[in-house]
């Protein structure tokens, strides 16, 4: 489709020098560990100079945790909410039987990124961006302090061309994404939802209007110490706890090999079960008398989570069953951490529709309606906040989570130009003279 003029400028109008500066600014404040505010004050200056109004609130995390959908896994003083908005019309509805006049397009972004590791396997200090090959790098600039400050200069590029809109856009900077998303539940609950919203995950530009669900556990399997010499007079908790892994495992082929979404087609393990950290014994000369493990359990787009533990715990419980010893002795689950429901927007809404047609009008991303099997904060605005929505957002998320994490410059500034032609689009010009 040919842009007019009008979008042309505001395309153009995006600033990437402005969006480098305000990255480098942004990923050199570690925010991680629980400790997000400085991050929340550097975006709240930004959003104050780019003229949106700023709502800067201390979430009250005692009454925030009362809420069903409430998860953390971290400890945090003086947790911060940051949410700015900027207005063309006044209100996005008008009271009584009027109609529409003008719609909220919400925009999400977590500041809070996932610890940066060994050092030495960086080529440069995580938290001090660098920008070579036309690559930025740098703990956060994927995932997610990137794409949020490429969502800003999205919104900055649409103000500075002057082009006049309806309606208004809200832009989310929350915190605690990577361990439950107790930041945007709180920015949900304070009435900050809108008619549609872009969450700016990384999906490389393409359009996903639903998420797979991700369940934390916990596994405490027991044993039966013994001296290591008389290895056969104990139970080593370790094999017990490899029956019940090889169990699961099976179960996850099971599971998956049902699955007939066509937007999970190129993926083998859309809703995987996941065991990230063993810990077990105390002492090398003995039979280790208890295991703990922790992982991630995937859950279906349209499936309930209680029914989904449900599963899970029938399926640890088969395996004790099998097992003499653990017949008598059980594993024991344990929910907690992140708890991530799935969540899914409907083809025809008007978010999808405008999304998708970013996409296609700009070259980006792909033309089918993708679903990511990961957790996100999507959630919180479309099953809490009534707030229909999609992921995203530029880069890709195979080069998160890791060492050298990094995105391309270009693929930021397509997502700042994205954001733009969505903003304008879903929101619509005001007539010439208005």
């Amino acid at each position: 489709m040919r842009l007019d003029g009008t979008t042309e400028a505001v395309l153009a109008a995006v600033d990437e020098s402005w969006l480098l500066e305000t990255l480098a600014g942004l990923v050199a404040i570690p925010s991680w560990k629980g400790d997000e505010t400085p991050a929340q004050e550097y975006v709240a200056a930004v959003m104050d100079g780019l003229g949106l109004d700023v709502d800067v609130w201390e979430i009250d995390e005692a009454a925030l945790s009362s809420h069903p959908d409430y998860a953390t896994e971290l400890d945090r003083r003086n947790p911060m909410g940051v949410v700015g908005r900027y207005r063309w019309t006044e209100g996005s509805r008008l009271e009584g039987p009027a109609a529409v006049e003008g719609r909220t397009l919400v925009l999400n972004g977590h500041v809070d990124v996932v610890p940066p590791g060994d050092p030495s396997r960086w080529t440069a200090p995580p938290f001090r961006m660098d920008v070579r090959g036309g690559r930025a790098y740098g703990r956060g600039v994927l995932d997610m302090k990137g794409p949020l400050v490429a969502g800003l200069a999205g919104v900055k590029a649409v103000l500075d061309s002057g082009v006049g809109l309806r309606g208004s856009v809200l832009v989310q900077s929350v915190i605690g994404e990577e361990d439950g998303g107790l930041g945007t539940l709180a920015s949900v609950l304070r009435g900050h939802t809108g008619d549609g919203a872009i969450v700016l995950e990384p999906t490389g530009l393409h359009v996903a209007n639903a998420q797979a669900g991700a369940l934390n556990f916990r596994l405490t399997v027991p044993g039966k110490a013994a001296h290591g010499a008389l290895r056969h007079e104990g139970v080593s908790a370790l094999e017990k706890f490899m029956l019940v892994y090889r169990h699961l495992m099976d179960f996850e082929g099971q599971r998956n090999a049902r699955v007939s979404d066509p937007r999970f087609e190129s993926n083998p393990a859309p809703y995987p079960i996941c065991i990230g950290m063993v810990r077990g014994g105390e002492w090398a000369s003995s039979v280790p008398e208890r295991v703990r493990a922790q992982g991630r359990f995937g859950v279906g787009v349209q499936e309930d989570v209680r029914a989904a533990r449900g599963l899970f715990e029938a399926q640890v419980a088969a395996c004790c069953a099998h097992d003499d010893f653990l017949r008598a002795n059980p594993v024991r689950v344990e929910w907690w951490g992140g708890q991530f429901a799935p969540c899914e927007t409907p083809e025809d809404a008007a978010i999808v529709t405008v999304a998708r047609s970013v996409a296609r009008d700009l070259g980006v991303g792909g033309g089918a309606l993708g679903a990511v099997p990961y957790g996100s904060d999507l959630r919180h605005l479309v099953n809490t906040g009534g707030t229909p929505g999609v992921l995203f957002g530029p880069g890709d998320v195979a080069n998160a989570h890791r060492a050298d994490e990094s995105i391309g410059v270009a693929e930021l500034v397509d997502g700042a130009r994205a954001v733009a032609l969505a903003v304008m689009r879903f929101l619509g010009r005001r007539p010439s003279g208005s």
